[in-house]
């Protein structure tokens, strides 16, 4: 089963994408007869209610009345209200060689928030704060239920779903201090979907190809499989400094082929147009726009990503 967040005349509501079109959970909640104290108009409240309301709605939803088809629908994030978004640093092997910098003992974290997220097809917006925009194509977790201390054995139990993620940076305030924060966590800066892939569609999490397109070329190429850690071990790693929440989400890093570390650079122009996509989970496109005030300007060179 796939999740999304669609725009309705009402805001923002989950609906459930089959088939290529949408049909409203709250629709299919009612159908399925199923509690309707939940707040069936998040995606969030959806994952909280568990595997049995899940099963319900992945049952009723093929014979709901669509609202709409995933390509002309606007589509927000496929959870728009996380309690965390938890990024990783430097995650995989071809990348921290690109980079220059040594493999890391324990996962790198930084953190987002929720204005940094949208939609497929909704735009990049570049800051006037900043010069040197990049790309990361990353694919995203999102926790199923609440957990802590999670051993790696078991985390992928927790798992939800996985989606699409654009870590978008700007590399000059990235870099500017030792916290990553100030450069990462730019509104519109984490476009994620076009859906939720509910984790029992996906074979396996480490076997996933991760490309990214700008204009159409592909700048990265990769592969899950060269995760430094994996999914299931990140969860564990966190898990173990913090509670886990329903609709958390987690990106897990970036392959080689990051803007700045390519000769020449491909860096993030007003204009370009950036698709990320998952093996078998979805191509999440975005263009890139300029803030209302700030000028078009393209530095010819910037140091390493992360």
């Amino acid at each position: 089963m796939r999740l999304v967040t669609y725009a309705s005349l009402d805001g923002p509501c989950a609906g459930i994408a089959v088939d290529g079109t949408i049909v409203d959970t709250r629709a299919a909640a009612a159908a399925a007869d199923l509690d309707q104290g939940v707040d069936w108009r998040s995606n969030r409240a959806v994952l909280a209610a568990g595997p049995a309301a899940l099963s319900a709605l992945a049952q009723i939803a093929p014979h709901g009345d669509p609202v709409g088809t995933v390509e002309t629908t606007e589509l927000g994030p496929p959870v728009a209200d996380p309690e965390k978004i938890i990024c990783l640093g430097l995650n995989y092997r071809d990348h921290a060689e690109e980079s220059g910098l040594a493999l890391p003992a324990s996962p790198m974290l930084f953190a987002k928030f929720r204005n940094s997220l949208v939609g497929p097809r909704a735009p990049i917006v570049l800051p006037k704060i900043g010069e040197v925009f990049d790309y990361e194509a990353e694919l995203a977790v999102v926790i199923g239920r609440r957990c802590k201390d999670v051993v790696e054995a078991e985390a992928l139990d927790v798992v939800a779903g996985v989606m699409a993620f654009n870590d978008v940076t700007a590399r000059d305030v990235q870099h500017a201090t030792s916290q990553w924060t100030a450069g990462k966590a730019i509104d519109t800066f984490g476009p994620c979907g076009p859906s939720l892939v509910l984790l029992g569609e996906v074979d396996d999490v480490q076997d996933l190809r991760v490309v990214a397109r700008v204009n159409g070329a592909t700048v990265q190429d990769g592969t899950t499989g060269n995760m430094i850690f994996s999914v299931a071990a990140t969860i564990a790693f966190v898990s173990r400094l913090m509670t886990l929440e329903p609709g958390d989400v987690i990106a897990t890093g970036t392959p080689a082929g990051v803007g700045v570390s390519r000769d020449p650079q491909v860096l993030l122009h007003p204009g370009d147009v950036v698709e990320i996509e998952i093996g078998g989970i979805g191509v999440l496109r975005n263009p890139v726009v300029h803030d209302g005030a700030a000028a078009d300007r393209r530095p010819a060179a910037a140091t390493a990503g992360a």
